[in-house]
């Protein structure tokens, strides 16, 4: 390429770089079979909290007596991105939804043709529609899919849902459902609800709120990304395994459970690396027995 070609790429617009990236990723999410079977959930008896993870950012919580999910994603393509794995689990395979936290308005956590099959999952079984919290801003995507209520919070704003305490926390991240669409609001939550308290940091680099989080709201345990942090540049906007870790010790929770990797490719690392780091870092600081990766459809069960 000859120095009138490269200063041309290198001045390239915005989007069509961001198109091209793009394009290679969904080239790359069809060259294997998908892997994994969705599973029921285990259910919880009186007093414990249940967390399942169903893959990527997706979460479902048994906790306060409510079943909430968090940033659900079921569907087999994100427009043209397929996933690599099955979800852990189905609407119809869960119990009726209760809530649905959405962290921001990217299509990797809020998926509105997911939204619909809970929402058609409720009405099969009988049950009302869950309430959706949604960042400020994000409120006209859901506002008339038919939820019982739609809320928005921003950073560090509270509210209360029958037993549950949600807090929306910050994090180093963008709010867009487009490219430059950037107006949205964007975090991560606590969910309380007597002895049990869940901190998901929604799409994160690191940041020193971390701490903050911690300090505030003693989350005990962490739900923190791991994946799609190379190319460097990937990382203004997500945390590395090991920036993870840093942040689930900075947060003070007594248990970690990754997410961000597996289900879709969305960085340049090999599909099993983060899981891979993840471990090493953790066996190097000697807290192995407080970090748990969950397979898709695992359900880890606390007292």
């Amino acid at each position: 390429m000859n120095a009138y070609a490269r200063r041309l790429w290198q001045q390239r617009p915005f989007v069509l770089t961001k198109l091209g990236q793009l394009w290679r990723l969904v080239r790359e999410s069809h060259e294997q079979p998908i892997t994994g079977d969705p599973r029921p959930p285990e259910l919880v008896s009186p007093g414990q909290l249940g967390i399942t993870f169903i893959g990527h950012s997706s979460f479902f919580l048994q906790i306060g007596g409510k079943n909430v999910l968090i940033d659900p994603v079921f569907s087999r393509r994100l427009i043209l991105l397929r996933r690599q794995s099955h979800p852990g689990a189905l609407p119809s395979q869960l119990p009726p939804i209760d809530l649905v936290l959405v962290t921001h308005a990217h299509m990797d956590h809020l998926d509105l043709a997911s939204l619909r099959l809970i929402l058609r999952s409720n009405r099969r079984a009988r049950y009302h529609a869950p309430e959706i919290v949604v960042p400020a801003g994000v409120d006209d995507l859901v506002a008339s899919h038919g939820f019982r209520q739609v809320h928005t919070l921003s950073w560090w704003q509270q509210m209360n849902i029958g037993n549950l305490t949600l807090t929306m926390t910050p994090c180093r991240h963008w709010g867009a459902r487009m490219f430059r669409d950037t107006h949205r609001g964007y975090g991560g939550y606590v969910i309380s609800s007597g002895e049990h308290s869940v901190y998901h940091s929604g799409d994160t680099a690191w940041f020193d709120g971390f701490a903050e989080i911690g300090q505030r709201l003693h989350p005990r345990v962490a739900l923190l990304p791991i994946g799609a942090y190379f190319p460097d540049s990937y990382r203004t906007v997500h945390v590395s395994p090991e920036e993870a870790v840093q942040g689930f010790l900075a947060c003070g929770a007594e248990q970690m459970i990754p997410m961000h990797f597996g289900a879709f490719r969305l960085g340049r690392e090999p599909m099993g690396e983060p899981e891979a780091r993840l471990q090493a870092e953790a066996a190097k600081l000697g807290i192995s027995d407080r970090i748990r990766i969950l397979a898709e459809g695992e359900t880890l069960l606390l007292p």
